[in-house]
């Protein structure tokens, strides 16, 4: 088990920090940034965003007191690896509110969230800047942690570090323990590949071994979660124990 930074963590070295008071959207000025020659690794983080958005296009809240960042990579990696760094940033993000929550179960949720005491904490999208055949110019990681407040009347429901009874810590010291895990997490993978990443993942996974609805782009199916392959993609097994891997979907619980 590979453990969490030391507290307090140090900034990571060689990862650069942009700082807004105010944007659209952290992915978006990412894009923007990345477009015009912006080194990287670079996080990007707004005080408030005011047109952020999640998977499938979805709007994402990030009103003051959260966390809205965004971190640009170019990782050199073909497209189908840099998927995996949703992995990646889920274990650091859980990670990171483990430190502000540490009496709330977390786990993960595939494909990309993080759960506290079974209610969405953590949302994360992957941007990049090329089809899925090609190997990405840059690649865009929003991650949003719900600090001071949380959404209702969500699909998912939310929860936030403050309605789990702990003080919610400043938006740049959660950075700050993001950015740490994420560094330590990002170089495993990096020269380990997704194998360890893969463990650390199921590891914290929930509803493993329970069974599962999942929504796919033109039906939907259910069964039990056996997990997730060498690739990330979710492992079901079906009514009549066919087993299925899905590569693009959204889970729900219970079938």
């Amino acid at each position: 088990m590979i453990a969490p930074p030391a507290w307090p963590p140090s900034w990571p070295v060689g990862y650069a920090l942009k700082e807004y008071p105010s944007l659209d959207s952290t992915n978006e000025e990412a894009r923007r940034l990345a477009a015009a020659g912006a080194p990287a690794p670079l996080w990007i983080r707004a005080g408030v965003q005011t047109a952020g958005r999640g998977r499938r296009g979805r709007a994402w809240e990030a009103p003051a007191g959260n966390l809205a960042a965004t971190l640009l990579l170019r990782p050199d990696r073909p497209a189908a690896e840099c998927a995996q760094l949703s992995f990646v940033a889920a274990i650091a993000a859980a990670e990171a509110v483990a430190q502000f929550a540490p009496r709330a179960e977390l786990r993960v949720k595939w494909p990309n969230d993080v759960l506290a005491d079974g209610r969405k904490i953590v949302g994360i999208l992957l941007e990049s800047a090329s089809g899925a055949g090609a190997q990405p110019q840059w690649l865009a990681i929003g991650i949003g942690i719900n600090l001071a407040q949380f959404p209702e009347g969500v699909e998912t429901p939310a929860i936030s570090v403050a309605a789990l009874g702990e003080m919610a810590p400043a938006p740049r010291d959660a950075l700050l323990c993001l950015a740490a895990s994420f560094a330590k997490w990002y170089e495993v993978w990096r020269t380990q590949g997704f194998s360890p990443i893969r463990d650390a993942w199921l590891a914290r996974a929930a509803h493993l071994g329970g069974r599962i609805r999942v929504r796919l782009a033109k039906e939907e199916t259910s069964g039990v979660f056996e997990g997730i392959d060498e690739s990330g993609a979710l492992i079901l097994r079906e009514a009549g124990g066919k087993r299925r891997t899905v590569a693009a979907g959204e889970v729900f619980f219970g079938a």
